[in-house]
């Protein structure tokens, strides 16, 4: 209970509470919901008598105003037990959750559930500071029931998509996980990447550069521009099928050798044509939004978006920065002062302009905070005062939105850009003689301005070509002499994968999501098996094209970029009050004349589906790649024999490198057979070494004759003994004696002097270990199967089983974590190899040799690890908590008004009955039916 007197303050986190709870003082008392206390319930969660109405289904009655049926969290019963508890002393409550959706939806979730007789107050702020908590007290307001409807609307989309769409998946294409409302366009956006990047057809062109020296001495490099007055043909000339377009010239090889051999020639000169100065400005970048924020630190300092999103709540619960995620490009009069005065202090009063500079943004969400994110307070710590006081990585992201706040506000850069066009009459080439035309282009900045804080990256960097460059003195018609000149053949490159930054900015561009929806977006088609990463690139998995194909033909409007972008259009609305809730989901669930619902699409999905044809990608005429239900894999008609064989994809082959010749090379390759080694001199039964699913292994090899004896009993047919080959052995040089040791597994390695129970020592899933009864220890290494005698045996035993282990040496060390400032190893461990500094740990996927992780993948791992936080303990749920929250009586909610006022009275909250609701969302965004 909360001491008679003191005010009650209830925000999301931890964190966030210790923080705030220093600035409010004695006469407050914070505390932390821990995320959402409620959540939408799964349907088999719902009392019996439930299930066979229309709850059943979704747990949302879709025939009574869309009711959704909540249940409180496991965790969540003991936060609110706790809060009741403290809220029974308190003369007044402030709900201080996020300014947006999510936060409003929890608060009224705990105004539900804690049902205060006493004042409650809406307080709201976006960064936590002494001054901004304490105003946020004084300037309250209530619930807003709009926001609530918004989220409410968003999570039950959500789960009828994920419900309706996701069985459609998993009927259809073998190993599909589920399909999302925002996921699935996600999806679609990398593998039509790779699919563009298949189809792609390279041209190969060349360029010429010539090294000039003026009269002066000076020296720069010009490129040939123009032949015969016809612009020479660069990479963004050809099409995706490598057709050059009308209008430019190629250089081929054989042009390109004789330009060489005509420029260079002894006495060749070049003549100044043209100078073509020009001012050059550029404008500071406007301040980080959620979105910008995850792109830039993703170029800049590598970090996934849910590691940006991670590192940047840690900062905000903390007091460092304002709330993080937002749309708004825009800064308070507090922080326009801040960065100004900042900026003068460091650069002096001229590196800001006169008027302070305003930005404005295209969003109009009502779910987000109102300002970018920059440094919190009145006055912005440098990055050099908090040196020491965050961690390295939490140090980083600080000073990236520094710089760019600072930067947004200081003077514009300027300059000039100058174009030189440099000419040679004449030049002999293939035998006629052709007009040259070289230029060089050079950026001189006389006022560097806001680049002395900071310089957006740029996901191509080619664009920033040459725009440092300094060109020296020159005059028109003065004679430049050529020293040397050089010709390079290249070839068109593919559109480039995406990377989280740059799938981020295209999300954003077309309006699929919200920024704050972004990092948990790219972690579950990850986490589903659609995607991998190669470095920064995201590769899409074979899966992912049957997956996004279904999608495409059956759900065509539902993966659809801009209708995606119209339901968060809708659902902006909804929370400015200007569309009803139920109406927006009667029509996108029911669908009406003109709009059919998403319950007849996936109704009409089902039907007339060829599963083969769906999950088979052609290769070639002949070749077809079949998505299968372990791997892919490819399949060809033998034309000598008549019969289907298949080969088996290399793992780390990605489908844009897949081309027709690779398929052939591969289906061509000879067949691996399997290696006979003998003949097992106890069964008689020949013993083979072969290739499976799961690795190399040894094998017996049942006659026919026996199989024959066997065929008409279903329980008694003879099994071959089996076993996986060591770590250590290799299939090409294993011997019989070898594989017979391994079919004898387990080994006996004696009975155990107290108990009489025998010891065995086996291979396992997870490794080598001994066997006792059900007590187990694991072995140091797969050798000691064999060498390992009883007295070994009993001192292992003797052993704690946890913490007792010997050590083993690690299977390689990297250096120490930037982000962290711990040492970071590579191990083997009970489920594999592992990456670990000590404190957090993450497994070694599938595929991926430990020896070759680096320090960069090394760190990225862990960081994401760490972003993801701790895995939620599994525990029993209590059915008696479950019938108590079902008794409550279903009440329809009535229809929602249309208002101008952003607020809504907490007495109008109160109508949405706890009866059927009875639960919310788990603090993420993202939905879980979505994902």
């Amino acid at each position: 209970m909360v001491p008679e007197g003191k005010k009650l303050v209830i925000v999301e986190s931890p964190a966030k509470a210790k923080t705030i709870g220093k600035y409010l003082g004695d006469d407050y008392e914070v505390m932390a919901s821990v995320g959402h206390v409620r959540d939408l319930a799964q349907p088999k969660e719902l009392p019996a008598e439930l299930k066979k109405t229309s709850l059943g289904r979704f747990a949302v009655d879709v025939d009574n105003g869309f009711e959704p049926y909540y249940v409180t969290t496991e965790r969540g019963r003991k936060t609110v037990s706790e809060l009741k508890k403290a809220a029974k002393g308190a003369p007044e409550i402030y709900l201080a959750t996020d300014e947006d959706r999510e936060g409003e939806a929890i608060a009224w979730h705990l105004l539900e559930l804690l049902k205060p007789k006493v004042p409650v107050k809406r307080m709201v702020f976006h960064e936590i500071t002494a001054d901004s908590i304490r105003s946020a007290t004084s300037d309250t307001r209530d619930v807003d029931i709009a926001l609530v409807d918004a989220q409410e609307t968003r999570r039950i989309v959500d789960r009828l998509y994920g419900f309706e769409v996701s069985p459609v998946l998993w009927r259809r294409v073998s190993g599909a996980k589920s399909a999302g409302r925002v996921q699935s366009p996600a999806l679609r956006l990398i593998v039509d990447r790779e699919l563009e990047r298949r189809a792609f057809v390279p041209a190969v062109y060349s360029d010429v550069k010539a090294t000039v020296e003026t009269t002066g001495g000076e020296s720069f490099v010009a490129s040939v521009a123009r032949l015969d007055g016809t612009r020479v043909a660069t990479g963004r000339d050809f099409s995706s099928e490598g057709e050059l377009k009308d209008g430019v010239r190629l250089i081929d090889p054989g042009v390109a050798t004789a330009l060489v051999d005509s420029l260079e020639a002894p006495g060749s000169t070049l003549e100044v044509a043209a100078i073509d100065p020009k001012p050059y400005t550029r404008r500071p970048a406007a301040p980080f939004t959620t979105s910008t924020l995850q792109q830039e630190a993703g170029r800049k300092l590598r970090f996934s978006a849910q590691q940006t999103m991670s590192v940047a709540q840690g900062l905000y619960e903390n007091g460092y920065i304002t709330y993080m995620r937002t749309d708004s490009v825009s800064l308070s009069q507090q922080a326009i002062s801040a960065a100004r005065t900042q900026a003068k202090q460091m650069f002096g009063a001229s590196s800001v302009p006169d008027s302070p500079r305003l930005y404005k943004g295209k969003s109009q969400n009502a779910q987000e905070a109102h300002e970018a994110v920059r440094p919190a307070g009145e006055a912005f710590k440098s990055p050099d005062d908090l040196s020491g006081v965050l961690r390295p990585d939490e140090l980083k992201l600080y000073e990236l939105i520094w710089r760019r706040t600072v930067a947004s506000q200081m003077v514009d850069a300027k300059g000039q850009t100058v174009t030189v066009t440099l000419g040679a009459a004449d030049v002999e080439v293939e035998g006629s003689p052709v007009t040259v035309e070289l230029t060089a282009s050079g950026t001189v900045l006389f006022e560097r301005g806001f680049l002395q804080a900071y310089e957006e990256s740029n996901d191509d960097d080619k664009d920033d070509e040459g725009k440092s460059a300094v060109l020296p003195q020159m005059e028109q018609g003065e004679l430049l002499g050529v020293t040397d000149v050089s010709a390079k053949a290249h070839e068109t490159q593919p559109p480039a994968r995406f990377t989280e930054a740059s799938l981020v900015k295209a999300l954003e561009e077309r309006g699929i999501g919200r920024p704050s929806t972004y990092a948990s977006i790219i972690s579950t088609i990850i986490d589903r098996g659609y995607v991998s990463r190669r470095g920064s690139a995201m590769i899409p998995q074979w899966i992912a094209f049957p997956v996004t194909r279904l999608l495409q033909e059956r759900f065509s409007e539902l993966v659809d970029y801009q209708f995606t972008a119209e339901l968060e259009e809708d659902l902006d609305r909804i929370a400015r009050g200007e569309y009803s809730r139920q109406e927006w989901l009667k029509r996108f669930y029911f669908g009406d004349d003109d709009h059919r619902g998403l319950k007849d699409v996936a109704l009409l999905a089902t039907e007339e589906i060829d599963t083969r044809e769906l999950n088979t990608i052609a290769i070639t005429d002949t070749i077809s790649l079949r998505v299968g239900k372990y791997s892919p894999f490819l399949e060809t008609l033998d034309a000598d024999t008549g019969e289907v064989r298949r080969v088996n994809l290399p793992p780390e082959l990605a489908p844009d490198e897949l081309t027709p010749q690779k398929a052939q090379e591969l289906i061509d390759a000879p067949p691996v057979e399997d290696r006979v080694l003998g003949v097992d001199p106890e069964s008689q039964r020949e013993v083979v070494a072969k290739n499976g699913r799961f690795g190399p292994y040894v094998s017996e090899v049942i006659p026919e004759d026996e199989e024959a004896a066997t065929s008409g009993k279903k329980k008694t047919a003879v099994k071959p003994k089996t076993a996986s080959l060591f770590q250590a052995m290799e299939i090409e040089t294993i011997d019989l004696d070898t594989a017979l040791k391994l079919l004898s597994l387990p080994r006996e390695v004696g009975p155990d002097p107290e108990s009489g129970e025998m010891i065995t020592a086996q291979n396992g899933r997870y490794g080598p270990y001994l066997k006792k009864g059900t007590d187990t220890r694991s072995l140091d290494s797969e050798d000691l199967i064999f060498d390992i005698d009883m007295e070994g045996a009993l001192a292992r035993f003797a052993e704690p089983k946890y913490g007792g282990r010997r050590q083993t040496p690690p299977l390689k060390t990297l250096e120490v974590d930037s982000n962290t400032g711990k040492a970071i190893t590579v191990k083997n461990g009970r489920f594999g190899p592992y990456v670990t500094d000590g404190e957090t740990n993450v497994t070694v996927p599938r595929g991926i040799d430990p020896a070759a992780i680096d320090q960069e993948t090394a760190e990225r791992m862990l960081a994401e690890k760490r972003a993801k936080g701790p895995a939620p303990k599994r525990t029993a749920k209590k059915p008696a908590a479950k019938k108590t929250a079902a008794k409550k009586t279903p009440v329809k909610k009535p229809a929602a008004t249309k208002t101008t006022s952003p607020t809504t009275t907490v007495k109008k909250a109160a109508t949405k009955k706890a009866g059927v609701k009875t639960g919310a969302k788990s603090g993420n965004p993202s939905s879980k039916d979505e994902g």
